[in-house]
């Protein structure tokens, strides 16, 4: 899939290298500071004396400000460029981590998630308009290279985290401050070495227009289509420890989240070659729910074996829809729109995936059974498989011009 090729868009090899090298970082810089909570989070329970409902809502505050923070990022990259912006999320996303560190109790510590979650929440919008900006004839690749950077964001904290950063720096507090130290060195690279020049580093956004179109059935279709891998995969994420915890199964922990991590990354390589394809199809997305419905069976009632093996399925169906549908707005929508169609699929998606924790969370207390976490996100996995066929109309939607 290419998208029309203007006058000086096509980068010589240093730009390509450049553009693609800088993505994936920024890439992982969406990730790292949110996936390094929930190691740690039977410690912050004990240390905190939290229940299951809030960790269901301190697991739930970055998707919230993924919903409310989305379109102040699209009115940022409007005022200040794409850039800008990309710089601003990865410094908040690194105070609120440090933040966490020094947290006394449970509110400062939402506070601190706030502040975490905005940074994200900024950053998310500002990466499509770099693609188109950076790299106009090769959108899905370049798509692809920053959602692999974000899956190996995802990997990093949730396979280091616990073996190495807890016992060599003594807690659960001095990890959070681990985390954000790449994201600082993340945004001083890309400040030094944005590609100048045409298609370069300002990226600024011609138009003022940053209000999404609520109107546009694209919007809501791939929205909604979002928000149920979202929901799924920080509602996993968030209930793996305590729900294999209270199951007698502990020693599984740290190597489900990394299967479930790690699972994603054979897509993201995958789409690297395929997503201009796929991206238009209904059929990954249905396979995609129906085998996380599966997976999700396994996860609940399995051997140690099938757990594993299902949270690689898992984390294998989250980042295949993830990245097809992070290609969207910048193959469809024009220039000056691009950051406006990514604000409001970032909107309706996590606000789709925001109430899911909070919903697990009271199952388990209400039930008082565990495995009652994962039924809200095993629905979801049906209803991604369901609404599925409404995304032949992306195609109508880029022949029309609509």
């Amino acid at each position: 899939m290419r998208a029309p090729a203007v006058d000086g868009d096509t980068p010589g090899l240093r730009h390509l290298v450049t553009a693609l090298a800088l993505l994936w970082l920024a890439g992982t810089g969406l990730r790292m500071t949110i996936l390094s909570v929930p190691p740690v989070i039977p410690m912050i329970r004990d240390d905190l004396g939290m229940s299951a409902t809030d960790i269901g809502i301190l697991t739930g505050i970055p998707s919230v400000l993924f919903a409310l923070a989305a379109i102040p990022g699209s009115l940022l990259i409007a005022k200040f460029g794409a850039l800008k912006t990309l710089l601003i999320g990865l410094l908040a996303t690194a105070a609120g981590s440090a933040l966490r560190g020094v947290a006394p109790d449970v509110w400062l510590l939402y506070g601190a998630t706030v502040v975490t979650g905005f940074g994200v929440a900024v950053m998310q919008p500002s990466l499509p308009p770099l693609v188109r900006t950076w790299l106009p004839d090769r959108i899905p690749f370049g798509t692809a290279v920053y959602a692999n950077g974000l899956l190996v964001g995802e990997v990093l904290p949730v396979a280091l985290t616990l073996p190495v950063l807890v016992p060599l720096l003594g807690g659960w507090r001095a990890s959070f401050f681990a985390w954000a130290v790449p994201c600082v060195a993340i945004a001083l690279v890309v400040a030094v070495l944005a590609p100048r020049g045409a298609g370069g580093a300002a990226a600024v956004v011609t138009g003022r227009k940053w209000w999404p179109d609520w109107s546009s059935g694209l919007l809501w279709r791939i929205g909604i289509m979002f928000g149920t891998v979202n929901a799924q995969y920080f509602t996993t994420n968030a209930f793996i420890p305590d729900v294999l915890t209270r199951t007698g199964r502990p020693d599984l922990i740290s190597l489900t989240l990394t299967a479930l991590n790690l699972g994603q990354i054979p897509a993201s390589l995958l789409l690297l070659v395929f997503a201009g394809r796929l991206v238009r199809k209904v059929w990954p997305y249905v396979a995609a729910g129906l085998v996380s419905f599966v997976a999700l069976l396994g996860l609940m009632y399995g051997s140690p074996t099938v757990i594993v093996i299902s949270s690689v399925l898992i984390g294998l169906c989250d980042a295949s829809v993830l990245i097809l549908i992070f290609a969207l707005p910048s193959i469809l929508a024009p220039p000056e729109d691009v950051h406006r169609l990514a604000a409001g699929m970032f909107t309706i998606s996590y606000s789709c995936a925001v109430i899911t924790p909070v919903l697990s969370g009271l199952a388990w207390d209400l039930s008082g059974e565990p495995l009652a976490a994962f039924v809200p996100i095993l629905i979801g996995a049906l209803l991604l498989a369901v609404l599925a066929p409404s995304v032949t109309g992306i195609r109508h939607h880029a022949e029309e011009g609509s």
